[in-house]
């Protein structure tokens, strides 16, 4: 060994944070999307109706009926953050995008259904007692203000995957310099393990 050449040292392998993991930044948008997509198949409505000639029951109305929107956007931010998981960086920019859009979204739609929750179920009104314009006394229930919740949480986990999205990098075999023969970097989650082994890589060789 030559004068002033020491010993090897060992690589430092460099921790990511956590709010920039992966498998962190995946789910949380895909269980705030989940959250909101489950409050919509519970009441949001009760609307007790007014009394006439012919006593009508009190209605219960879901989120799915109430408030069609909701699940639909849901649904889109839900596909939106599971593509980023396989998306490249621009394509995961623009899922990004419209995860978020999807939110804020969905929050002006429950925010209109807490603000007047008897014109959000006129139409179910309608079609239960066959008159439009039926004078009635609406209330939301606790799931509105959940779905609200979820959204916010959603519009969050949206930001952070822009915000951490673009430091993520394609692995495959081929990363490494070439000629260079070092092994490609370790997955940092296993969420990487999976895009690789969709690529045709082996992550444990």
């Amino acid at each position: 060994m030559s004068a002033g050449t020491g010993p090897l040292q060992p690589m430092k392998r460099t921790v990511t944070p956590v709010w920039r993991r992966k498998s962190v930044v995946i789910l949380l948008p895909v269980i705030a999307a989940l959250a909101v997509f489950g409050t919509t198949t519970q009441t949001w409505v009760h609307v007790h109706l007014a009394q006439g000639a012919v006593e009508q029951p009190d209605l219960s109305i879901a989120g799915n009926k109430v408030a069609v929107a909701v699940s639909a956007l849901a649904l889109v931010a839900l596909a939106g953050s599971l593509a980023a998981t396989i998306a490249g960086r621009i394509a995961r920019v623009i899922t990004s995008v419209i995860v978020l859009l999807s939110g804020l979204g969905i929050v002006a739609v429950v925010a209109a259904v807490l603000a007047d929750p008897s014109a959000a179920a006129a139409g179910q009104v309608g079609a239960a007692t066959g008159v439009v314009g039926q004078p009635s006394d609406a209330a939301t229930t606790l799931f509105p203000v959940l779905a609200m919740i979820a959204a916010v949480v959603l519009c969050a986990g949206a930001v952070l995957l822009f915000a951490a999205g673009r430091g993520w990098k394609q692995r495959s075999k081929y990363d490494a310099g070439a000629g260079s023969g070092a092994r490609p970097a370790e997955p940092a989650d296993d969420i990487d393990s999976w895009d690789r082994l969709s690529r045709g890589d082996d992550p444990t060789d």
